[in-house]
């Protein structure tokens, strides 16, 4: 069977800004608790509260950083992750090893409107990929499962089941 070339363009998903609340909302809240600890007037040790505020606002700001330059690409045949603030690093699962998919909502991203896409493979240093901040709406399954099938099909890759 001989499929004519596909020509699928490349799509690239980022998290949504509202995956910042999820992961770094609490940082926040302590950070803003330790600043008005530091400011309370019947405070005498300051310092511990100040310098615990400089270090969770380090932590906010690497995790805003990092939550900004992730990169999930998806091109016709590998799905590839950028990731990393000072040192970037590429990840790359080739579509032909997928072989399922999962969606999961929090508590959280329910109220938001976003989802965790989970991506599991064959791939031996990333056997499950969670494509994390997607908006709900989004068919990023659907997307990649035709790609997975299409990659399947032309390298003559078929998954036998134990049925009866």
């Amino acid at each position: 069977m001989n499929l004519p070339p596909h020509r699928f363009r490349t799509i690239m998903y980022r998290p949504h800004w509202h995956q910042w609340i999820i992961s770094q909302g609490f940082m926040v809240l302590l950070f803003i608790a330790l600043l008005m600890g530091a400011g309370w007037e019947g405070m005498t040790f300051k310092l511990p509260f100040y310098i615990g505020a400089a270090l969770i606002g380090v932590f906010i700001l690497y995790g805003t950083l990092y939550l900004n330059k992730l990169r999930y690409i998806v091109t016709a045949e590998q799905l590839i992750v950028e990731h990393g603030i000072l040192s970037r690093s590429s990840d790359y699962i080739e579509l032909y090893r997928v072989v399922d998919f999962g969606e999961r909502r929090s508590l959280m991203e329910q109220l938001l409107g976003l989802k965790t896409v989970s991506i599991y493979s064959g791939d031996r240093t990333t056997p499950r990929l969670d494509i994390r901040g997607i908006k709900e709406r989004s068919d990023v399954v659907g997307i990649i499962r035709e790609r997975v099938n299409y990659n399947k099909t032309i390298r003559n890759i078929y998954e036998f089941t134990n049925t009866k």
